[in-house]
């Protein structure tokens, strides 16, 4: 089951691409974007951090938004494609699932036929009360960063 606007979002505590550890506690008062993804280095996933780099000063922006990647991956791998995309934000390895498995984004998926586990595309915006404010799961990559940009501002806006 996913969260859900309104759900207190799960604490985590990762390793991250540049040999921090980043737990959600250590970003209270703080807007944080947090978005799961299947795999480094695949069409949709680089779209999607591609999106996340390229509007990231704008994330940056007055309220310091935080923007994390968490994938399954090892962090060697997600040094290497945050190396090639020059992603400037960090990239968390969850490779037991178990923040995916709290946030509700590891589940079921069926490709050609075939039923298996894995990451469900996601993206959710928590507040800076810990509180999720919003969240898309089942993500479609065409246009999405701009549908979180546009959500982002809208949730700063009504909560200054």
């Amino acid at each position: 089951m996913s969260l859900s606007v309104g759900d207190l979002a799960p604490a985590f505590s990762l390793p991250a691409d540049d040999d921090s550890t980043v737990s959600l506690a250590d970003h209270r008062g703080k807007w944080v974007v947090v978005y799961f993804y299947p795999r480094d280095n695949t069409p949709g996933c680089t779209t999607e951090a591609c999106g996340f780099r390229d509007r990231h000063d704008e994330l940056r922006g007055a309220d310091q938004a935080e923007v994390f990647g968490v994938s399954g991956d090892s962090i060697k791998s997600h040094v290497r494609f945050r190396d090639k995309y020059e992603l400037p934000f960090r990239l968390l390895s969850d490779a037991d699932h178990s923040m995916m498995t709290a946030w509700g984004v590891w589940g079921e998926k069926k490709n050609y036929g075939r039923t298996y586990m894995g990451v469900i595309r996601s993206t959710f915006i928590v507040d800076p009360a810990g509180v999720i404010a919003a969240a898309w799961t089942k993500v479609r990559v065409k246009g999405h960063v701009d549908a979180v940009m546009t959500r982002l501002a809208e949730l700063q806006a009504s909560h200054a």
